[in-house]
């Protein structure tokens, strides 16, 4: 009985790993039929470090007491997981129009394969992004160590799933390709400006303390931070947490937003 039992477990275990990786590939190759929204993610650094990241580090780089180029690489390639990693997800609204989500929902597999398999899928334009992200800092001759690269591309995953689940509160319950749209510069330009992306926001207070603290990409981004300046005199000013701490909030907060977010996918495709 146990071992039919054990059975029966190690089966539903495989059908869900299953169900997300097919997910999560029917995403990847639609990414390889669309080479212009793969193009659009490598040249979308150029607008967002090479123009934005390039006039802040020309005209208020000075006094800092840190390499400002580094701070600002770090801080775009970690940006660029979440925005793409979010974008992506907005895919979720055409599942929704052609009824795929629908044909996902009857099939007998847990809400929560089908969202992670989603977000999975998103994030691998998020590292294609994070790749030209890396192009463009080493022509304006910002470089990271192989060790350090190594370490963010780990870390990757993690990024990707903070953010889409919490894409996944907003976009979950959006039927609109334009109220999608909006959705996605709702999420990720407020975490830009005030968790640290490109602004230092060690000196923040009040409500703008409140918001970057609550903020997932605060303590991915510090986390990243911890792992690349590690070791150096810059490392006090530059990283704000423990990266115990920053795990703890990343992991806490990311599973609160897949279950707040998944309720709210399902709750929607059961009223349609």
């Amino acid at each position: 009985m146990s071992e039919l039992i054990l059975q029966r477990r190690e089966s539903r275990v495989f059908r869900e790993l299953n169900a997300v990786v097919t997910i999560a590939a029917r995403d990847i190759l639609l990414s390889f039929k669309s080479p212009g929204s793969l193009i659009m993610m490598m040249a979308m650094p150029i607008v967002m470090m090479g123009m934005l990241g390039g006039s802040l580090a020309q005209n208020m780089a000075g006094g800092l007491g840190f390499n400002f180029g580094q701070y600002m690489l770090t801080g775009m390639l970690v940006n660029m997981l979440f925005m793409v990693t979010v974008m992506g997800m907005t895919s979720l609204v055409e599942d929704h129009t052609t009824d795929f989500t629908q044909e996902m929902m009857i099939s007998p597999v847990s809400r929560y394969s089908i969202v992670i398999g989603k977000i999975l899928g998103s994030s691998f334009g998020a590292i294609v992004s994070m790749a030209g992200t890396l192009i463009v800092g080493l022509i304006m001759g910002i470089t990271l160590n192989f060790g350090q690269l190594l370490m963010i591309l780990v870390l990757s995953p993690l990024m990707c799933l903070s953010a889409g689940a919490l894409a996944m509160i907003i976009i979950g319950s959006i039927k609109s390709s334009k109220m999608a749209n909006i959705a996605v510069m709702i999420i990720v330009m407020p975490q830009m400006f005030l968790s640290g992306a490109i602004i230092p926001i060690t000196q923040s207070s009040g409500i703008l303390l409140v918001l970057n603290r609550m903020m997932p990409m605060t303590y991915c981004l510090d986390l990243v931070r911890a792992v690349v300046y590690a070791g150096t005199p810059e490392y006090d000013s530059v990283v704000l947490f423990n990266p115990i701490l920053n795990c703890a909030a990343i992991i806490a907060l990311t599973v609160g937003c897949l279950i707040i977010g998944t309720y709210f996918f399902a709750r929607s495709e059961r009223k349609k």
